[in-house]
C-alpha cells in the first residue's frame, strides 16, 4: 500500500500548480477514507477525465465510481489558521436552469471555505454545487442549504460528509 499512496502522491505533484481544492471525504468518525475529490484546472472534459482515470487509486481499483463535471469557483478562501478538523463537503446537483454566476454572496456567515456551481460544458446552465464547511455534517449541510436553494431555483437535496484537506504533509 506504501507504494502504491507514493504513486499517488507523485501522480498529483503533477498537476500541482492546477489543483484548485483535494482531500478525501471520511466516514462518520473520521477515521477511514470513504473517497475523494479533486477540483482541477484543466483544459476541457478529455483532460478531465484523463486525470481521474489515469489516477493511481483508481487504477488500482480503491474507487467506485468517477463523477467529472465543470466547475465555476464561487468562493475560496480557507481561514488563515485553517479549516477545522470537523469540516464536511456538501455536494448538490438539479436540474440545468440557465443563469449568469452569482459573482457575490457566497459565504454569508464566514463557514465556507470553499463554493464551485457544477456547470454544464459550455457554462450557460448551472447543474450543482460543491461547497465545505467548517461544520459536522449536518451542520454544514443547514449552512449551504439557503444557497444552494438559491441557486438551484427551489429546494435542494444535499449530500454531507466528513472531509479534510488532501496533500503531502
Amino acid at each position: 500500500m506504501e507504494a502504491l499512496a507514493e504513486a499517488h502522491w507523485s501522480y498529483l505533484d503533477r498537476f500541482a500548480g492546477q489543483l484548485i481544492l483535494r482531500g478525501p471525504t471520511l466516514s462518520d468518525d473520521g477515521a477511514e477514507h470513504t473517497g475523494s475529490v479533486h477540483v482541477v484546472d484543466l483544459d476541457g472534459r478529455a483532460s478531465a477525465e484523463r486525470f481521474a482515470t489515469e489516477e493511481p487509486y483508481w487504477q488500482a481499483g480503491l474507487y467506485r465510481d468517477i463523477t467529472v463535471a465543470r466547475a465555476a469557483v464561487l468562493h475560496h478562501c480557507e481561514p488563515a489558521e485553517g479549516l477545522p478538523a470537523a469540516s464536511a463537503l456538501v455536494t448538490g446537483q438539479w436540474p440545468a436552469r440557465p443563469g449568469d454566476l452569482p459573482l457575490s454572496g457566497a459565504d454569508p456567515d464566514g463557514r465556507l471555505a470553499f463554493v464551485a456551481l457544477l456547470v454544464d460544458d459550455d457554462q450557460s446552465c448551472t447543474t450543482g454545487i460543491v461547497s465545505v464547511a467548517g461544520a459536522l455534517p449536518g451542520e454544514a449541510a443547514g449552512i449551504v442549504q439557503p444557497l444552494a436553494d438559491q441557486l438551484g431555483g427551489e429546494p435542494v437535496a444535499l449530500t454531507a460528509q466528513r472531509w479534510t484537506r488532501g496533500g503531502r504533509h
